[in-house]
Parts: structure tokens; sequence; C-alpha cells
């Protein structure tokens, strides 16, 4: 497993920042998931992460809240390889990707302005449902 990895411009997460467990996996493979504990479990505690921020924390917390543990850890579990490593290096993959996600801050929105053409048929359809009410309407003689 790599050292550490970077997830974004600057913020960079250490290995001894993940805590990687391994347990049967319910995965195919014969014989060998009855033998071999290779379903890896990666837990991330960001809350005591030194490299990110308050803001980053939050931002985890609000995108991530789903995918953490009672304890407030993210948690990432891989069982698609039959092997320890393979199954240890997708989890970590999966969990830089989901950081990466949640750390990209959103677009902000452009405003845009209404097409002329478009304002055009709005008012004209407003014209024309004006008249079918004012005729609708009963009409006073004043004989």
């Amino acid at each position: 497993m790599a050292e550490e990895f970077e997830i974004r411009d600057g913020i960079v997460i250490r290995a001894d920042d993940l805590t990687v467990s391994f347990s049967r996996s319910s995965a195919p493979g014969g014989q060998n998931v009855n033998k071999v504990s290779t379903r890896a479990t990666v837990s991330f505690d960001f809350e005591s992460c030194a490299t990110l921020s308050v803001f980053h924390k939050d931002r985890i917390r609000r995108m991530l809240g789903r995918r953490l543990d009672r304890f407030g850890r993210l948690q990432i579990t891989c069982q698609e390889h039959r092997t320890q490593l393979a199954n240890r290096k997708a989890a970590t993959e999966r969990l830089a990707e989901l950081l990466r996600q949640a750390l990209t801050p959103p677009k902000p929105r452009k405003k845009t302005q209404v097409p002329y053409g478009q304002k055009q048929r709005r008012l004209e359809n407003k014209r024309q449902h004006s008249k079918i009410k004012q005729s609708r309407r009963m009409k006073v003689d004043e004989d």
C-alpha cells in the first residue's frame, strides 16, 4: 500500500490515518473463501486527520454522512478479488475516489437571460388566456 495518496491539490492522506482489517469474504472462490480472510475493510478516521481542515471535515460529514459508522469513521469494504493485497488496494482507491468527489467544490451556477422569443411566447399566451376569460364574463345590458 502506498505511504500516502493525494486527494486533490494539497490534501494528502497518509497510510497512518487508515486502519485496514481483513475478514472472511462471502464472494465466490470455492474452498478459498472458507479458508482465507481476503475481504478488506479500510477505515478512515477523518476527524483525527491533521491534513484536513475543519471545512473539509464538515464537507465530508455532509456529503458522506450515510457511509459513516457509529464511531464517525468512513469505512470501505472490498471483496472483489481473491487476495488481501488486491482487495486492500481496491478499497483504498475507492476511498480516495469518494474523498475526491466529496471535497471537489460544486460549480457555481451562472445566471442566464431568458431568450427574447420565449418571453414573447409567454406574453402572447397570457394575452390569449386573458381573452378567453374575458369572453366568459357575463355582459351587463345597460338598457
